[in-house]
């Protein structure tokens, strides 16, 4: 897979289709190992302008990810090696849900779809989270 540094934790794909296997993934994994904040990403879209922002996202388990929302954006999230908590919070700052996820096989949840504007952070569990996103 042929790709371009956007920064130190953003790469986008150079390549019209996209194909990952594992080797990218392991790949991916020593970027983010080598990474001061210990995280990548992999953009499958061709820029920041488009509409749908989709990506595989590595992230050690020290990751801070302070609690966020997406502003009229719905967020798709499927956990592809690891294991997390996905806390959702309130307009207040109060917790409304956590959302125990790991891969297929764990018997947790593995996939969840956000609507627009709700806050949530991640709690990594595992020593690397591996997850599809799409904003």
């Amino acid at each position: 897979m042929r790709t371009t540094k956007f920064n130190e934790e953003v790469l986008f794909t150079a390549d019209d289709v996209v194909k990952v296997d594992a080797n990218d993934i392991d790949e991916l994994k020593q970027k983010a190992r080598l990474n001061p904040r210990r995280r990548v990403r992999l953009c499958a879209h061709k820029d920041l302008n488009d509409s749908i922002h989709e990506m595989l996202i590595v992230h050690e388990k020290n990751c801070y990810v302070r609690p966020h929302k997406h502003v009229g954006k719905t967020e798709s999230f499927h956990i592809i090696e690891g294991s997390v908590d996905i806390i959702l919070f309130d307009e207040d700052g109060q917790i409304n849900e956590i959302i125990p996820m790991g891969d297929y096989v764990s018997g947790r949840k593995f996939f969840y779809r956000l609507p627009p504007s709700h806050y949530h952070t991640l709690m990594i569990h595992s020593d690397v989270l591996v997850f599809h996103e799409i904003v």
